[in-house]
């Protein structure tokens, strides 16, 4: 009966909206080329993927070369019994080649754990922002499609006001009327004039919250499909969608990983008290040309290797007050995290209970312009038998385009509450978009 029902409803509410140009994913696919908020977290995540090789680079060799020449000219003159004079010029040079490996810094050691965490945490961060993105179009999309509906209502209610108003002027004018009928007729037209302005104006707001999606106006975009049944929650159980809620959901994997940095970091800062050793070798080679008192040519070369080791003592406190302050911010990454479980709890909830009523309210929203339709008809007969006023067809036809206008905002709020139930979950994915797309495209 339930199935029937929307089969009779849907046509009515969709079959005078022509096939269009774009649909769902061609908006999406353009959104991924063009949003900026998208092209930022990219950006971001590309950067991100830096620390793992900066931080590693803390745990290998460390080698580098340094080269000097200089050229020397000297005259001394000592006033001496006899007296003294010297004078000569020289040229000295040196090649020298230093390396550390280090062998204990526990400091990078975390360091580098640390950066392969923030690297995780960047694809998750990265996953948020993408299903974001087809949160914002679907709702941009829908959005649009909402109010073109809104305006073709507008517009066949002002088509149908209107010949109820010359209807009321011509039994008026015969006699069979009186003036109230017309004046009533009269003001639910002008009503219906200025809710089609304000859905017109609205039409245009939604289109421009696309093209800041887009960069571009959109081109005709594809209307809903009329084969349509919406389904509740799969598998069809809070405590299950809660339970994915806290295992998967973006936000909640991401603070997660910012607390296990953080709680790094507190080891990282107190690892300053802590001594370092360094395997260190050099080898120098060079040479000098000339003399004061005869030319000569010298060379020489040296080889040193050994270990470092330096042990920190008193720094002036400050290793203990980044200790604190490492600890502190643990603290902040633990409530933080607490907080995005939090939200994935009450997205879920909402998510699953919105879905259910939105099937809910669909089925009963579509009764309601079945019973809408069939007292069109009845009030319609009652008008041409004398036992219906005009005043009573337009307060029912009124009714019936409420109530297709409600259907449709249902319709819509179904497809809406089924992403953001995966996006609580964690679980949304182009797929998804794609599966409300083949709707759009079932003709």
């Amino acid at each position: 009966m339930k199935r029937r029902l929307l089969a009779l409803a849907v046509p009515l509410l969709f079959a005078a909206l022509p096939a269009a140009g774009e649909d769902l994913m061609d908006v999406y696919r353009e959104a991924q080329r063009s949003d900026p908020a998208l092209a930022a977290a990219r950006a971001s995540w590309l950067a991100t993927q830096e620390r793992a090789p900066q931080a590693k680079a803390g745990l290998l060799p460390n080698v580098s070369a340094s080269a000097s020449a200089n050229a020397s000219d000297s005259y001394s003159d000592t006033r001496t019994s006899p007296p003294s004079r010297s004078s000569g010029n020289f040229q000295d040079f040196g090649v020298t080649i230093s390396a550390t490996q280090p062998i204990y810094r526990y400091q990078n050691v975390v360091a580098f754990d640390q950066a392969r965490r923030q690297v995780e945490q960047a694809d998750f961060t990265l996953a948020s922002a993408q299903q974001d993105l087809i949160i914002r179009v679907a709702v941009a999309y829908f959005d649009v499609l909402l109010a073109q509906f809104n305006v073709e209502l507008a517009e066949a209610q002002k088509a149908a006001v209107s010949e109820q108003l010359a209807q009321a002027k011509r039994n008026f004018e015969v006699g069979v009327a009186t003036i109230t009928d017309t004046n009533e007729a009269q003001a639910n037209y002008d009503q219906i004039v200025a809710q089609e302005i304000t859905a017109r104006n609205e039409l245009d707001n939604r289109l421009t919250a696309i093209r800041a999606i887009i960069g571009r106006m959109p081109r005709d975009l594809k209307k809903l499909g009329t084969s349509f049944d919406p389904a509740p929650p799969d598998p069809d159980s809070l405590d299950a969608w809660l339970d994915r809620a806290l295992k998967e959901n973006q936000a909640v994997r991401v603070a997660q990983l910012g607390y296990d940095i953080a709680t790094l970091e507190v080891d990282r800062q107190r690892a300053g008290h802590l001594p370092t050793l360094d395997l260190v070798g050099s080898l120098r080679a060079g040479g000098a040309t000339g003399g004061s008192s005869l030319d000569a040519d010298s060379n020489s070369r040296n080889l040193s290797i050994g270990l470092a080791l330096t042990l920190p003592i008193y720094q002036g406190g400050l290793v203990d007050s980044k200790i604190r302050e490492a600890v502190a911010l643990q603290d902040a990454a633990r409530e933080s995290l607490e907080l995005a479980r939090r939200n994935a709890l009450f997205n879920a909830q909402v998510g699953y209970t919105g879905v259910n009523s939105s099937v809910a309210s669909v089925r009963a929203v579509a009764q309601a312009v079945q019973s809408a339709e069939v007292a069109l008809q009845s009030n319609r007969l009652g008008q041409e038998v004398g036992v219906r006023t005009n005043l009573d067809v337009l307060n029912v036809q009124q009714a019936l385009f409420t109530q297709r206008r409600n259907l449709a905002q249902a319709y819509f709020n179904y497809l809406i509450n089924t992403l953001r139930l995966a996006a609580a979950a964690g679980t949304l994915s182009e797929q998804d978009l794609e599966a409300l797309n083949r709707r759009l495209a079932d003709r």
